[in-house]
């Protein structure tokens, strides 16, 4: 699932950055400069909003970011994430399942070196129209 959230960047006294989400409880994260923060803040708010998926909580609605009332020193931006796309990364390990097919079929497939594995997967992200 894709997510926008606002995030608040406070600059800290050594030329970092204090990076919180005003709609995300859970803490929050820093960066040594604006590209670290930025990088920082990804991670922290795809697995916030990746952990509240696995729990069954629901993300709470994003604040409007015109709408912050942040310090003039603090910078307010908008952070994109993807909790699929890190699902797909982060959670690759095999699962194996049982299936069953008719036994002539299966004696051509293996014939034919077939890679059942390599086929249902297929068909799966076909099914589910999941993108490679």
């Amino acid at each position: 699932m894709k997510y926008v959230y606002p995030a608040v960047f406070t600059p800290d006294d050594i030329g970092g950055y204090c990076i919180t989400f005003p709609d995300i409880k859970m803490g929050g994260t820093q960066g040594e400069d604006l590209i670290d923060g930025m990088e920082m803040a990804e991670d922290f708010l795809c697995l916030a909003l990746y952990h509240m998926e696995e729990e069954g909580s629901s993300a709470p609605a994003p604040s409007d970011a015109r709408l912050m009332n942040a310090d003039p020193n603090d910078i307010v931006t908008l952070v994109t994430v993807d909790t699929d796309d890190y699902r797909r990364f982060y959670e690759n390990k095999l699962v194996k399942k049982t299936l069953n097919i008719p036994s002539w079929l299966n004696a051509k497939a293996e014939a034919a070196s077939v890679n059942f594995s390599k086929i249902l997967q297929r068909a799966l992200k076909e099914e589910l129209q999941i993108a490679e």
